[in-house]
């Protein structure tokens, strides 16, 4: 594996010709080549699509088999897996140990820079150790340049614990290898400023963090149709949204979209099941366990019932 600490002849450290006179562009010159230079990052999580597909399936087998998801990184590349798992109890109702984000420097870190802590390959075993993960349990190392040490010592002690384990980089695997299940290189190039991959590269991992984990929660049947069917009503805009669910799927009013979500306890999915079965709460509640969650196949397995 390439040394971890040498950085000078990766993708992401080169210099982009297309930018060498930024600083005397003027302002919509600029916003015209970080327009060009972002087209990219679309461009390269469309090459890793097979990759990308492959997670998504991997992690949700494991998640229904009661694993978790964990995002691992240090600085930007942590940043955003802590973003994307502070995401997920609002938009899918899930417990907040189902998807989490670890940093190198801990919480602290989200706010300000630590980031001497990367470089410490200790440091990320421990973090994997900490957390007691298992077999059943999905480890995703995030790191742009692809040699993070703090990544890669998550990655080896997940390796180690029997995880399924999932490398995201921004470098060809020929510049930075690593033993991964899944391999995903998002190659976006040199950045516009030398170095700083917060830009492409990090646009790049947020959309690929996106796909993931939504992906996930579509195949966990937390989503029917294109509706976020399993949402926390936790405030009014939450709330509008739920309702404004009910009455596109249902055809009632709001009125009465809100007397069922009230009926159901505040759960959009619950509520539905119950206005196209018939059922009360207590059976809906059943029908849904049995179904692993799944409003689709629950109303399918609905039409046993007389009330359907």
């Amino acid at each position: 594996m390439t040394d971890l600490h040498e950085r000078g002849h990766l993708l992401t450290e080169q210099v982009n010709p297309n930018s060498q006179n930024l600083d005397q562009l003027s302002c919509l010159e600029l916003v015209e080549i970080f327009n060009r230079e972002d087209e990219k990052a679309v461009a390269a999580v469309a090459a890793a699509k097979i990759q990308l597909a492959q997670a998504i399936e991997h992690t949700a087998e494991c998640l229904q088999k009661g694993g978790r998801l964990f995002y691992v990184g240090a600085g930007t590349s942590g940043r955003l897996g802590v973003l994307d798992a502070a995401e997920c109890p609002p938009t899918f109702c899930t417990p907040p140990e189902l998807v989490q984000g670890i940093i190198a420097g801990g919480a602290g870190a989200l706010v300000r820079s630590s980031e001497d802590l990367e470089d410490r390959f200790q440091d990320g075993e421990t973090a994997i150790q900490e957390r007691q993960i298992t077999q059943l349990d999905v480890v995703v190392g995030i790191t742009a340049g692809g040699t993070t040490p703090y990544v890669h010592g998550a990655i080896n002690a997940a390796r180690q614990r029997g995880a399924t384990t999932i490398f995201i980089a921004c470098v060809p695997a020929e510049q930075v290898s690593i033993e991964a299940d899944i391999d995903i290189r998002l190659l976006t190039g040199p950045e516009v400023l030398a170095g700083s991959t917060r830009l492409k590269a990090g646009t790049a991992t947020k959309l690929a963090l996106n796909i993931l984990s939504t992906g996930v929660m579509v195949r966990l049947g937390k989503v029917y149709g294109n509706r976020m069917v399993d949402v926390a009503v936790t405030n009014n805009k939450l709330r509008d949204r739920a309702l404004r669910i009910l009455q596109d799927l249902t055809g009632l009013s709001r009125e009465a979209s809100d007397f069922l979500l009230e009926r159901s306890g505040k759960w959009v999915k619950l509520a539905l099941l119950m206005h196209w079965t018939g059922l009360d709460k207590e059976q809906s509640l059943q029908l849904l366990s049995e179904n692993q969650g799944n409003l689709r196949a629950a109303i399918a397995s609905g039409k046993n019932y007389n009330k359907f």
